[in-house]
């Protein structure tokens, strides 16, 4: 619901801040005073147009705050009507689009009057209310609808018309026999290549580096001449008997160094063909990986999944004839479910244009005709139309030319209809009405409140009686401006605004007498 509602020169208002609660709310005031500009304010807080127009004179830009609860959760909108320039847009202290607050605000707020936002005007929102009032279950044709859009995609994917699916088939095998001949032992054989070509590239350097190092540590080498010199020079010296030992170990080791460092030299053989070989075979790995991967393991990845795709493919006419068989039976589920829904939807129209028309039979408009017209294959095109008066043609509402009437079609409406967004809002719905009439009004408004917030903007006191919480809009004149200002009534001021509502006069005994008996009249005809 709107718990909070802050409005900053907006037209005579000059600022103003209230705080709102659950079940019904009477907005009053004198003409002119600035309560339409109340309803112009949410309606701004949901998507509405914004119009420099609206700035007060003399200000910079208007504003407007709405703070609203969600269940356990508080969603705050802010909209900035600059005098020159774009209007903004800001939900929950984030920059958004008149678009972005359009889509959440017809979930949360509904104008009834003189007003576009109304989600009762759009054909999706009369089909879910006829939809509603009938107990419609539409899932299973939601569902069959979902399963065909698969169905009609998975065909998609098999490979598209028959010269498409060639041509693929002839690229995958093409590619899957270009990897397959390269035999790829696994990913690591790109490392193993590189580290033999090595070995191979340079071999008569190797083993000129082995024969220089068995040179130089065999038993005639300089190397271990020198260390068989100082083992003997340390022969018996008892303070070098750890060196001693550590240079006999020494020996022992530069001898199996020498001897290892021969026997390797013996294996590198120097062999140009298998050299060439191995860069014939880096070349085509090399060549494998540009086209289908930066690795060897991603090549074979690739083939695994090119193979897979060429199963499919070649599987086609199986696959592709399961699936048109799976769509037919679809259809044909399809079809019965939408002359099933479009039955019900058909029934439903005529009872639910009488349930309607049985409320405006008690707000003024007993000569009304509501026409509920169903069109389509499940009836999707649901379209409600009004006849105000009797002997004129229905015509759609959001066409309805008095405000008053189209804000009592929207009433009688949501007493047929249970859902709906959480905050409606009434502008115009005591139009051209009084006496009993309004008592009705005001009566079928606060039922409404039962399970809704409902804010109306009203002229009559019998409406303004049956209200939970009143606010009076006033106006004042600074510096030659005229200015509005809010005040939320307490009951002995209720009273007051509700006598002059009455009879010009707050002050009267006999209209305060009045004021009173409506207001335990209306509380009788609520809690009754």
């Amino acid at each position: 619901m709107l718990s909070e509602l802050l409005v900053r020169d907006l037209g005579v208002i000059d600022e103003l801040s209230l705080v709102l609660g659950e079940g019904m709310t009477a907005v009053t005031g004198e003409t002119g005073a600035g309560k339409t500009l109340i309803v112009g304010a949410i309606d701004l807080l949901t998507g509405g147009r914004a119009d420099a127009s609206l700035v007060r004179p003399g200000a910079i830009e208007a504003e407007i705050q709405g703070r609203f609860v969600v269940g356990d959760d508080e969603l705050i909108v802010r909209r900035v009507i600059p005098r020159d320039g774009r209007s903004r847009v800001y939900i929950n202290g984030h920059l958004a689009t008149v678009s972005a607050l359009s889509d959440q605000g017809i979930d949360l707020v509904d104008l009834h009057g003189q007003h576009a936002h109304q989600s009762l005007l759009k054909p999706g929102v009369q089909r879910a209310a006829l939809d509603q009032f009938g107990r419609i279950d539409t899932q299973p044709l939601a569902s069959l609808l979902d399963e065909v859009r698969a169905t009609d995609r998975a065909l998609s994917e098999l490979g598209g018309d028959d010269r498409a699916r060639a041509r693929e088939i002839d690229l995958l095998r093409h590619q899957l026999t270009e990897i397959g001949a390269a035999g790829i032992q696994d990913a690591d054989e790109d490392g193993r290549l590189d580290d033999e070509e090595s070995v191979l590239a340079d071999a008569t350097a190797h083993r000129e580096a082995a024969a220089q190092t068995v040179s130089l540590l065999d038993a005639d080498g300089p190397t271990a001449s020198g260390v068989s010199a100082a083992i003997a020079a340390l022969d018996g010296r008892s303070p070098f008997t750890d060196l001693s030992s550590r240079l006999q170990g020494l020996a022992a080791e530069i001898a199996d160094i020498a001897a290892e460092a021969r026997s390797r030299s013996e294996g590198i053989d120097d062999d140009p063909a298998r050299l060439e070989a191995l860069r014939e075979r880096r070349a085509l790995l090399r060549e494998l990986r540009r086209k289908y991967g930066e690795s060897l393991e991603e090549v074979l990845a690739y083939q695994a999944e090119m193979a897979e795709r060429l199963d499919e493919l070649i599987a086609f006419d199986e696959r592709a004839a399961a699936l048109d068989g799976r769509r037919a039976a679809l259809l044909a589920d399809l079809t019965r479910v939408r002359a099933e829904v479009l039955a019900a939807r058909t029934e439903a129209a005529p009872r639910f244009a009488a349930a309607v028309e049985g409320y405006l039979d008690g707000l003024a408009m007993a000569g009304a005709r509501l026409d509920v017209t169903v069109a389509g294959e499940a009836g999707d095109d649901v379209r409600l139309r009004l006849a105000a008066n009797a002997g004129h043609e229905p015509q759609a509402l959001g066409k309805v030319a008095s405000g008053g009437e189209l804000a009592r079609t929207m009433l009688a409406l949501r007493r047929v209809l249970t859902a709906g967004p959480p905050t409606l809002v009434f502008d115009e719905v005591d139009a051209g009405i009084g006496g009993d009439v309004a008592n009705t009004v005001g009566e079928n408004l606060g039922d409404l409140a039962r399970t809704h917030q409902v804010l109306v903007v009203t002229h009559l006191a019998q409406v303004a009686a049956f209200a939970d919480h009143h606010v009076a809009i006033s106006k004042k004149d600074v510096g030659g401006q005229t200015l509005s200002v809010a005040a939320v009534l307490e009951p002995d001021s209720r009273i007051t605004e509700l006598s002059r509502m009455l009879s010009g006069s707050p002050d009267s005994s006999s209209a305060r007498e009045h004021a009173q008996e409506l207001v335990a009249s209306a509380t009788t005809r609520r809690d009754g």
